[in-house]
């Protein structure tokens, strides 16, 4: 593995934080040179962009070129070799300007797919996999999210995917643990242990602060060992993802977010979405802000200024499945 940049994997269910956990990556970096692969499922870049402010600037405030870069509308495991191959042989061109690489997949996405690229002799002469990284949304599990009805003898392709994220992991980031109580996180470490190795780490977390002395440098070398850590698609020449999943983006004029917060709660209620994030212009306020959802739960804070350049307009992306997008667009796009 000599001279090998390492990459970080780190994979989990859409609105688990994976975003967040990169974000505070950045902004604690120990010095570390680290570029961003992020693969989003849905048109609207949003995880990009609030990476951005994390230090990929030069001394005149200019992005540095190359240091993010995103690939949207689709999802890593399906297009490998279309959208992978060519975005890593770019970071592998500057590989002497980096010290290490973290890819940020797709909340649907399979992580054993992706992997599998590095052992492709364009990619394995140059990378290799240091380690996968599951992050979890502890109340999401809590909740039965990835859990079956109890009465079919299959399981939902959710589940599925929940058990194919974590059978992958060498380390997992329980997130979310100050929204249940001590009780209720011994549950979900037992829930995940049922779907983990043996030798595979569990840390849990507060809004994806982990050291990142526990994330880099776990010499894994995931690419050589993937027979190791099974999946329910092992054998499939190619995956594709349920057709009913599905993302609408909205833009919408600025307003009162607490009524488009609720407005969202309602359709949460009569439809299965999965994930809603984005930003939201509010009137009078100079600064951008960020509007992030999972089930009922919605959280919101400003992350920067508005540029001059841009529209002050609220952005979103709605995740979900057999989604109406007719009646999400009759409820949130009369004016506030």
């Amino acid at each position: 593995m000599a001279g090998k940049i390492p990459v970080t994997v780190i994979t989990g269910f859409l609105g688990s934080g994976k975003t967040t956990l990169i974000r505070n990556l950045l902004l604690n970096n120990q010095g570390k040179r680290i570029a961003v692969l992020v693969n989003e499922f849905g048109e609207l870049g949003i995880d990009g962009d609030l990476l951005r402010s994390c230090g990929f600037c030069d001394e005149d405030g200019n992005e540095i070129p190359g240091q993010i870069i995103e690939l949207t509308n689709g999802c890593l495991c399906c297009t490998v070799q279309e959208e992978f191959f060519p975005a890593m042989q770019q970071l592998l061109d500057r590989r002497q300007d980096l010290d290490c690489i973290a890819i940020e997949t797709s909340g649907l996405a399979l992580p054993k797919p992706l992997i599998t690229a590095f052992r492709w002799p364009e990619i394995r002469n140059g990378a290799t996999v240091d380690a996968v990284i599951a992050v979890v949304d502890a109340p999401a599990i809590l909740a039965g999210q990835f859990a079956g009805d109890g009465v079919s003898e299959h399981e939902t392709p959710l589940e599925e995917l929940f058990e194919d994220q974590l059978a992958c992991a060498d380390l997992v980031v329980v997130n979310k643990t100050d929204l249940i109580s001590a009780t209720e996180q011994e549950t979900v470490l037992a829930m995940i242990r049922e779907h983990t190795a043996a030798a595979v780490k569990i840390v849990v977390s507060d809004r994806g602060q982990v050291d990142a002395a526990k994330i880099f440098g776990w010499s894994a070398a995931v690419e050589d060992n993937l027979e190791q850590r099974p999946s329910h698609h092992d054998g499939e020449e190619d995956h594709e993802h349920d057709e009913g999943i599905g993302s609408i983006v909205l833009t919408l004029p600025a307003g009162d977010v607490q009524v488009l917060t609720g407005r969202l709660q309602e359709l949460v209620g009569e439809q299965e979405i999965y994930r809603v994030k984005g930003f939201v212009a509010v009137p009078g306020k100079a600064m951008r802000m960020v509007l992030q959802g999972v089930g009922q739960r919605f959280e919101s804070f400003f992350d920067r200024a508005w540029r001059s350049e841009e529209s002050r307009v609220t952005k979103l992306v709605i995740i979900g499945q057999d989604l109406d997008e007719v009646a999400i667009r009759a409820k949130l796009e009369v004016k506030i």
